[in-house]
């Protein structure tokens, strides 16, 4: 533990914030260790407190000009944002730098674009976190450093059909929560409704509850509801656009979580890819980018969910004036698609997971293929890829941060790249 400035009779010691860390934290450097205090600015003067070699802010002495009050209640407690105190243009700019960082430690230094910011009230997609206890139960999302759950009653990042419904999630999380660990609830909100997902129920739970939960989901609104392994109970199918197609997931099936930020996304991916005739949809979900790039080339998908290939398969089948779309369930990660193959290809887009693509990445720098997008959700594997294919030749086009996880430290970046492209 490094040593405490200037400790008062109380234990606290008063310093300046140097700098946000990549987890947005503020950080300040004592005794040559660099300490995050969370919900601090660089420039503040603040007076902390040291628990163990962890630091606990106790009062803003001085804050900063890029200060801002944040919009939820719960921001002081909840571990889900960590931004929400810090104004519009210091936060872009931070996502931005993110990315720029990212790169330098690569030797990569391209122009990166400014931050696309998806607007708030508009995410899709939320995991929310249940446990008994002998107060009721808590639903929420998990406090900073620690895996007890921050009851909520409001969420300014979600889509307010989610929000409508907490009250509800609360009630069907009570006969199912485990009195240990933590009962998973996924909720997405689509265009015709909310799809719940429900998984490490309680092991007491008997089937009569189970069924009795379902059954009061769907009474409160929800379209679909499916827990554990059981078969969905449902309205109606939960669906969305693409494109020409409607996309139809399977149960708590991945989405990108914002619709504005994965329509975005995709209007670069569809532009740099529009005169290649066959196109290569690498890590591809259920689909989110291949419906869209089928309505100009000829498509083949490779993903390792099986769930998620069979969803894309059948939006693709029903869907009118789309040029063929090919699909395979392929572990990327262990049987990367080779070279070879590859090359009959004049496009590719790969969205893999945090870890990044190396043994696809090293297949995709020897197949020659001209245009490649790549969409990543982490700045640090996307650098080491980016690195492997800029030294077989490829050209880095645009650096595009996409900031669709508002209030966090995550940001997701679009990169379009060209085979012996320009500058």
């Amino acid at each position: 533990m490094p040593a405490i400035p200037d400790a008062d009779a109380r234990g606290a010691s008063t310093v300046v914030i140097e700098r946000l860390g990549s987890k947005g934290d503020g950080q300040v450097r004592i005794d040559g260790t660099w300490i995050s205090v969370p919900r601090t600015l660089p420039g503040e003067e603040v007076r902390i407190a040291f628990d163990g070699d962890q630091a606990r802010l106790l009062e803003i002495v001085t804050p900063s000009p890029d200060r801002m009050i944040p919009v939820c209640p719960h921001f002081d407690r909840c571990g889900s944002c960590s931004l929400q105190h810090l104004s519009d243009g210091p936060y872009r700019t931070f996502k931005q730098s993110l990315v720029i960082n990212a790169l330098k430690s690569r030797g990569l230094e391209p122009h990166v674009e400014d931050t696309w910011v998806t607007p708030p009230g508009t995410r899709r997609r939320m995991s929310l976190a249940a446990r008994r206890t002998k107060a009721g139960v808590q639903l929420g999302f998990h406090s900073r450093r620690s895996h007890d759950i921050v009851d909520i009653s409001t969420c300014p990042v979600a889509s307010p059909e989610i929000t409508r419904k907490l009250s509800a999630l609360k009630e069907l999380a009570a006969p199912l929560a485990p009195l240990k660990g933590e009962m998973v609830l996924k909720v997405t909100a689509m265009p015709n409704g909310l799809d719940l997902h429900v998984t490490n129920t309680a092991t007491f739970a008997a089937p009569h509850d189970v069924m009795m939960a379902g059954a009061k989901a769907l009474a409160a609104g929800f379209l679909r509801v499916s827990i554990g392994d059981d078969v969905p109970l449902q309205q109606a199918t939960p669906e969305i656009q693409v494109g020409k197609a409607f996309l139809r997931p399977a149960p708590g099936g991945f989405l990108q979580a914002s619709p504005e930020a994965e329509a975005f996304m995709a209007s670069l991916v569809r532009q740099h890819l529009k005169f290649a005739l066959e196109v290569a949809d690498l890590f591809s979900g259920c689909g989110t980018f291949s419906l869209r790039l089928a309505e100009e080339s000829r498509v083949h998908a490779a993903e390792g969910d099986a769930a998620a290939i069979e969803a894309l398969e059948a939006s693709a089948r029903a869907a009118p004036g789309l040029k063929p779309v090919t699909a395979e369930v392929r572990d990327l990660f262990r049987n990367p698609v080779p070279a070879v193959t590859l090359s009959r290809f004049q496009g590719i887009v790969l969205n893999p997971p945090r870890h990044g693509a190396t043994k696809q990445v090293s297949e995709i720098a020897h197949s020659g293929v001209r245009r490649v997008a790549y969409v990543s959700c982490d700045p640090g594997t996307l650098a080491r890829d980016l690195r492997v294919l800029v030294d077989a030749g490829y050209r880095i086009m645009l650096v595009q941060p996409v900031d669709q996880f508002l209030w966090s430290s995550h940001v997701e970046t679009v990169v379009l790249l060209e085979l012996g492209g320009a500058a």
